[in-house]
């Protein structure tokens, strides 16, 4: 087994100048706040023997507005199966240290470390930007992914509920979706949710960590608990909202061991499909994981990374379709075995449920001209 990749020596000394003091990030995931990729200058912080500003006594969330022109995303990744998605908002605060959607926060100018969390962007607009959206002529309904890059039921979410906006919509053009959380907020509208699951028309991936919680909190500080996540597949299952647990990511010599035990867990509670991802780690989150294992878990640092290098060719990350979510090589296979054998064991079915496009249309507008026939 190959000793992990050595970082570069101006990517440590960046990560060490950004690095917050833990009681101004008590309830964050990262450790740091270093500049994005895209920026031209880089700043550092570094004692001078001089008393400089205090630390705020805490890093507070701040919500922006963003004024979007569309909000329908496409994507042509053949390893993704669905071709758009839903985002209504940028930044997640719950936290998670492994989210791979972190490093995005670089193209509005912010890092992705503490101002992904804590400077986020809400679409007030979305619902109508959708309504519009669908109502196109040369519109076609496929499944439409609800989260993939941000948590849609994040805890700001209770206050802006534009996710709930997005989901009305979509029930009223009868417009099939898949929705990917960890919060047990997505119960909230389970009066929506179990209308469409009627109809073929939507399913749940609730995504489940780890079962520790001392884990879980370090590793998803603002996100609920495992135990009210497994709850909400329970209640999602019994109003008949079919439910997918997404062990994800796997992450070697932290997670790796629970793999059974959330997939019998979540199968228990009444998830009908189970998927996983292992741990990515695209640009600026590779240092970002890093650091936060150096303050967490400091000696099993470098056996995590040389897992994880093995299963990606020799580097932290490959990004090459088709393995880039589950790895290659021994590691990986071994994983992939793992989670065959124990899905098969706990009667995960095979095929994977598909939601129907066959009753989407365009409802009337107020004021409309009627149809003749």
């Amino acid at each position: 087994m190959g000793k992990p990749t050595a970082r570069p020596a101006d990517l440590v000394r960046r990560l060490s100048g950004a690095r917050v003091l833990a009681e101004s990030r008590r309830g964050r995931g990262a450790t740091a706040n270093p500049d994005g990729r895209f920026e031209a200058m880089h700043a550092e912080r570094f004692d001078d023997g001089w008393d400089g500003t205090p630390e705020p006594a805490s890093l507070r969330t701040q919500v922006m507005m963003e004024r979007a022109r569309s909000i329908i995303t496409r994507n042509r990744s053949p390893d993704i199966p669905f071709d758009r998605s839903i985002n209504p908002y940028r930044g997640c605060e719950h936290g998670c240290i492994y989210c791979f959607a972190r490093p995005n926060h670089a193209y509005a100018g912010l890092s992705p470390g503490l101002d992904f969390e804590t400077k986020l962007f809400a679409k007030p607009g979305a619902a109508a930007l959708l309504e519009k959206e669908l109502s196109a002529p040369g519109y076609v309904p496929r499944t439409l992914a609800l989260g993939t890059a941000t948590d849609p039921y994040q805890p700001i979410e209770r206050q802006h509920r534009i996710t709930r906006g997005v989901l009305e919509v979509l029930a009223r053009f009868r417009h099939p979706v898949g929705i990917v959380t960890k919060s047990n907020l997505v119960l909230r509208d389970l009066d929506i949710l179990a209308e469409m699951a009627a109809q073929n028309l939507v399913k749940v991936a609730v995504s489940v960590t780890t079962l520790d919680p001392v884990l879980a909190r370090r590793m998803e500080p603002r996100a609920p608990h495992p135990a009210r996540r497994l709850a909400a597949i329970r209640a999602l299952a019994e109003a008949g909202v079919p439910t997918t647990v997404l062990a994800a990511p796997v992450i070697p010599s932290l997670n790796d061991h629970e793999l059974e035990s959330i997939l019998e867990a979540a199968r228990t509670a009444g998830a009908r499909e189970a998927g996983y991802v292992l741990l990515r780690l695209p640009h600026e989150l590779d240092g970002l994981v890093d650091d936060w294992f150096a303050e967490h878990y400091p000696g099993r640092r470098n056996h995590v990374f040389s897992l994880l290098t093995e299963a990606r060719g020799g580097k932290h990350y490959d990004s090459a379709y088709g393995t880039r979510m589950i790895g290659s090589g021994p590691y990986a296979d071994l994983i992939r075995r793992r989670f065959a054998l124990a899905k098969a064991r706990l009667g995960y079915p095979e095929e994977r449920l598909r939601q129907s496009t066959e009753l989407f249309r365009r409802p009337d507008a107020p004021g409309g001209q009627l149809k003749l026939f």
